[in-house]
């Protein structure tokens, strides 16, 4: 009878685990299912309709969203427009998407007045981003509502090119976030490209006898500095992950372990031990337990656009995205 009892609480703690994992605190797969059945799929086919013309939407909406989630949680606090809001923060200056958003937010208080969040439309939006470049598809837990916060200044801890691996390590685990979670959310460097301005320092002067970051692998760098002149050339645009800018893959961390990524920040996860474990395993490496890329990206995407969610009364649905009510 006892060890009945032990099977039938360890079963229930188990699936208490699981529906964890995939639904958040206030967050749940199907939120709208009985409010707003066709809310996914008007965000789909909106998604869509954007990338389709223009693939390079869609590292744009994915990179909104985690900006969105690291700013007063995901709250759309990142779309919303005026002096002074998150969107006018530096390090928010080059997101794009925001017309996406706004129109399938357009489409959805057409067919169901005050219902969908903003900030759902983004979470949604940022998983068919990625589905539409290849990668994976996961369920993505709803329930979000908007915030009525967004100030320039709260962008400020955003992840930076330059950062350290263990300063980046202290970002996501304010975060609640680990580690794998870390290299696995970075890999969505993947799809996407940056401007010389956030890395042309380690190609000229970087050393103190003003040579270049001697992690570049050398034919890399010569790239690069074509890519980049010094002294010119900042908002040239140049590939996260080279020869695969469109397909969302594991070929981004093929590129760390060839010397071959382009932010400081991303390069090192290769360089410290902490991280290039997991870099190891996104890569098959013999000898390590493998880890499967586009799995695990979705499992630590439903982590994050779970950060401090706002649920049940707290903020509010937006009729317009880009303005509170």
């Amino acid at each position: 009878m006892e060890g009945s009892l032990f099977k039938v609480v360890f079963l229930l703690l188990v699936l208490g685990l699981v529906n964890t994992l995939v639904n958040g605190q206030g967050t749940r797969v199907g939120f709208y299912s009985s409010t707003c059945s066709q809310a996914e799929s008007i965000v789909k086919s909106t998604v869509a309709g954007h990338v389709n013309s223009d693939s390079t939407l869609a590292p744009g909406l994915l990179r909104m969203h985690f900006h969105d989630c690291f700013v007063q949680g995901c709250d759309a606090s990142v779309l919303i427009s005026g002096s002074g809001t998150e969107k006018t923060a530096f390090a928010n200056l080059n997101l794009r998407g925001y017309e996406v958003i706004d129109d399938a937010k357009t489409k959805l208080e057409a067919a169901c007045p005050g219902v969908v969040s903003c900030a759902d439309i983004l979470a949604l939006a940022a998983r068919d981003s990625v589905v539409l470049s290849g990668g994976l598809s996961w369920q993505v837990p709803t329930g979000r509502r908007d915030g009525r916060v967004s100030q320039a200044s709260d962008a400020n801890n955003l992840p930076r090119p330059s950062d350290s691996v263990d300063v980046q390590k202290q970002k996501f685990t304010a975060k609640g976030l680990n580690t794998q979670d870390l290299v696995t959310l970075v890999g969505g460097h993947t799809i996407g490209t940056t401007a010389c301005q956030f890395f042309s320092n380690r190609l000229y002067n970087f050393t103190t006898n003003g040579a270049a970051d001697p992690s570049i692998d050398p034919t890399f760098l010569s790239q690069l500095q074509t890519l980049c002149p010094q002294n010119s050339g900042a908002t040239n645009r140049v590939a996260f992950d080279t020869g695969s800018q469109n397909k969302f893959d594991n070929s981004y961390y093929a590129n760390l372990r060839n010397g071959r990524g382009v932010l400081q920040s991303d390069q090192a996860l290769w360089n410290d031990a902490s991280t290039k474990i997991f870099v190891q395993r996104y890569l098959g490496l013999r000898g390590l337990l493998g880890l499967t890329f586009n799995v695990e990206f979705g499992r630590s995407m439903v982590k994050m656009s779970n950060i401090e969610v706002k649920t049940g009364t707290a903020g509010e649905i937006r009729k317009i995205c880009s303005a509170f009510n």
